[in-house]
């Protein structure tokens, strides 16, 4: 079983080989209301550990979601393109935002684990 990191900007990692899955958090869905909207860079992108690798909108807010790790964007969950709700519904399952290759797994130390993440809230 991969285990789950998390960010203070509330994304969430899951790392399986090389190839992360990313999207954000139950608490960060629950905060910007029901998402009309998910978009992520194009797939080959460099993104840097804290930089903007996907934006979400909803009827509250547009907001960036962030790399939690540095890496190239390896692919974009399609699904969300008609059913951008899905990450309301299932921030940490289906509801994920998009796949990177990560390129420094030793970045992984400076996120926080799930006790951790909740103790932030």
């Amino acid at each position: 079983m991969s285990t789950t990191y998390y960010t203070p900007s509330h994304e969430w990692i899951r790392l399986e080989g090389d190839i992360a899955t990313v999207g954000i958090t139950a608490h960060a869905s629950d905060e910007l209301g029901e998402l009309v909207f998910v978009e992520a860079k194009d797939e080959g992108t460099e993104v840097p550990q804290g930089e903007p690798a996907a934006v979400v909108e909803s009827v509250k807010a547009a907001s960036d979601i962030y790399a939690p790790v540095s890496g190239v964007l390896a692919g974009f969950n399609t699904r969300l393109s008609d059913e951008p709700t899905l990450v309301g519904t299932d921030p940490e399952g289906e509801g994920w935002i998009f796949k990177l290759r990560v390129s420094d797994t030793a970045q992984l130390e400076s996120l926080l684990d799930a006790d951790a993440y909740k103790a932030s809230l």
